[in-house]
């Protein structure tokens, strides 16, 4: 069994990875949300997105639509979990589909955290895929950075004023020491990511050994 978390991106559907794209043209079937009770898509722009690459790229798929009212409760996000169990029952390859990147503000990791813990099989051979984000694609809209040289940027809800956040920390000087960093709790070191001696190390790194690396202090 094989479950795909698929970013679609920021609503474009040229600005899907090749990676997701591969996804979902090789899956069997593919898990569509809807914010509709009776299942319609017809106001579901993930339902387009994907509708858009099937007729471009000459591909269908069976459609698994999942009813995902935005109310961020527990039970939602167990029901789309056990849409998603009683999926792998007749079906080997899964793709589960979100707009933008799955690592900001989506559903993904509401469903993952269930999934690790009921079917930690399930969980282990699942691949997050991850997408272009619409803050990124709003920067080249208007053709300014987000951030260059030594400065950066920060991605605050408007919601609320005090919230807890996930720190990036990049561009390290080879050689230098990481005591300037103030780990909270979940930090990773990443290494070279995608090239040759890449490295995912569950913790930080006192000395910055590759000019490709980078740290990220989890929430």
């Amino acid at each position: 069994m094989k479950l795909n978390m698929v970013s679609l991106g920021p609503g474009d559907y040229e600005l899907i990875t090749l990676k997701a794209l591969k996804a979902l043209q090789s899956c069997d079937a593919i898990c569509i949300p809807t914010k509709s009770a009776n299942n319609s898509f017809e106001k579901s722009m993930t339902y387009k997105i994907v509708k858009k690459l099937m007729d471009e790229f000459s591909f269908e798929k069976t459609i698994i639509p999942m009813y995902s009212p935005m109310r961020f409760k527990q039970e939602d996000w167990q029901r789309q979990v056990d849409i998603i169990f009683d999926s792998f029952k007749l079906y080997e390859d899964l793709c589960f589909v979100t707009l933008g990147d799955s690592a900001v503000y989506s559903t993904v990791y509401y469903l993952l955290d269930i999934i690790k813990e009921q079917n930690r099989a399930i969980y282990d051979n699942c691949e997050v895929i991850p997408g272009v984000t619409s803050f990124s694609h709003a920067s080249a809209k208007v053709k300014k950075p987000l951030c260059v040289g030594d400065s950066s940027f920060i991605i605050r809800p408007l919601h609320k004023r005090k919230v807890p956040f996930t720190t990036v920390y990049m561009r390290p000087k080879v050689g230098m020491q990481t005591d300037i960093i103030k780990d909270k709790k979940d930090i990773y070191t990443f290494e070279n990511l995608n090239y040759e001696g890449e490295e995912i190390l569950n913790y930080k790194k006192e000395r910055v050994d590759k000019y490709m690396t980078l740290f990220i202090d989890f929430v």
